[in-house]
């Protein structure tokens, strides 16, 4: 039954079939197979209880703020301020592209349009610079990643609605492991062109009147963060509520930065409908595949496999960062998420390991699968934006993917540093 998963999974995959299409296939295969019970009868109740509720809401909400911010121009100002600021470290403006990312990540939730707002934005300053393009270009594709893990976060949402985790405690669980991360890839930047000067470009350095005039293109991004995640943790509002704050700010944004049209909300919308629906299929497939998995006995099988492997807990945790690792190369981050979370989050909570804990965990991971090629997706985001092989954006990922691998460790033996924000709130 667990080879059947398996295989059925990566060879559907590997046909080009929709996700979400892919979810739901193996689950009808599954209860044809292995189950004693028509499991197809609940289909209806399953896909609408799955649907049927207010904390995904949120993911639309993020998706259109994202979208906003994009076409208003908001992220190709916020990036010329913060080169104002960060650019005087060895690396140049490679470091405004992880700023900008990470600043981008607080508001947008989604990686892959973080990346492809960095992307657009920085990669005609590489060329016209003589940056070193490998480089460049890995720094925008990892530092996309943490659109993912620095709240609001998109696929913590998911993990949240699926594990019935608490979502705002995964949000400040996800805050200083996400700082953290960005913060050694400024670091991990400042060490390669320290060796190797070439790696970087220009260090120009700016005054403090301009360094201080460039707040006034910060301050509409900070202040989003805050009405945003200042909400939810004041307890104005729900995470749903704070997504819907934080879109009317982004629409109050626009207007005083004149970038509002009925165009582009147009475009912003249909954009966010694009996403949302991609997003919304998949979690339903994801609660349909995990309602079929559950009473078909797939859960109990893998435990029982995993424990008959007769190690201790942490050496199955590493068997489990293993599967992550390998399957990042094939599969994209949110369909890793939702055809894992309802198999191995259960086995690991019987492992006596924190949810919440995990959650973090399992997001850094999926985040390597999106610098990690065949399927990476941010390879192909900052690949669209820029001229040259594809392989300099993957060489580029490598010093980045390490620095995740680095912080997987540093979660294990200090797991503090993922549960200190949620127990003190």
């Amino acid at each position: 039954m667990i080879a059947f998963t398996a295989i059925g999974l990566l060879g559907l995959l590997a046909l080009s079939i929709p996700v979400g299409i892919v979810l739901f296939l193996l689950g009808f295969g599954l209860d044809i197979f292995f189950s004693p019970f028509p499991l197809i009868r609940g289909l209806g109740q399953v896909v609408w209880s799955s649907s049927n509720s207010a904390t995904l809401i949120a993911i639309p909400f993020f998706v259109l703020l994202g979208e906003i911010l994009v076409r208003s121009g908001v992220a190709a100002r916020t990036y010329e301020a913060l080169n104002t600021w960060v650019s005087w470290l060895p690396g140049g403006l490679i470091h405004a592209n992880i700023a900008t990312s990470t600043l981008f990540s607080a508001t947008s939730g989604s990686s892959v349009a973080t990346a492809a707002t960095v992307a657009t934005v920085a990669m005609p300053q590489a060329e016209r610079l003589g940056y070193d393009q490998r480089l460049f270009s890995g720094a925008i594709a990892a530092g996309g990643t943490l659109g993912i893990l620095i709240p609001p976060s998109i696929n913590l949402i998911v993990y949240g609605f699926l594990t019935e985790s608490s979502i705002p405690q995964l949000f400040l669980a996800g805050l200083l492991p996400g700082l953290l991360m960005a913060l050694a890839f400024m670091a991990m930047t400042a060490i390669l062109c320290l060796w190797r000067p070439s790696l970087g470009g220009p260090r120009p350095e700016f005054g403090w009147r301009a360094r201080i005039g460039s707040l006034a293109d910060l301050l509409p991004i900070l202040g989003l963060f805050v009405a945003i995640v200042g909400s939810i943790y004041a307890g104005w509002a729900t995470p749903t509520e704070a997504a819907a704050i934080g879109v009317a700010i982004a629409v109050l944004i626009a207007a005083q930065q004149k970038a509002l049209s009925l165009t582009m909300l147009r475009d912003a919308l249909r954009g966010a409908v694009r996403t949302s629906a991609m997003v919304m299929l998949v979690v339903i497939g994801a609660y349909v595949l995990n309602y079929v998995l559950t009473a078909a006995g797939v859960s109990r099988a893998l435990q029982s496999m995993l424990g008959g492997l007769d190690i201790s807990p942490l050496a199955t945790l590493f068997v489990i960062i293993a599967i992550y690792i390998v399957l990042g190369f094939f599969i994209e981050t949110l369909s890793l998420m939702v055809a894992t979370i309802p198999i191995i989050v259960p086995i690991v909570v019987e492992l006596g390991y924190d949810k919440i804990w995990f959650g973090v965990l399992m997001i850094i991971l999926v985040e390597m699968a999106l610098i990690t090629p065949p399927v990476g997706l941010n390879l192909y985001v900052v690949q669209s934006a820029r001229k040259g092989p594809f392989t300099d954006v993957m060489l580029g990922c490598i010093p980045y993917a390490l620095v995740m691998l680095a912080m997987v460790g540093m979660l294990i033996i200090a797991p503090w540093l993922a549960l200190y924000l949620p127990s003190t709130f």
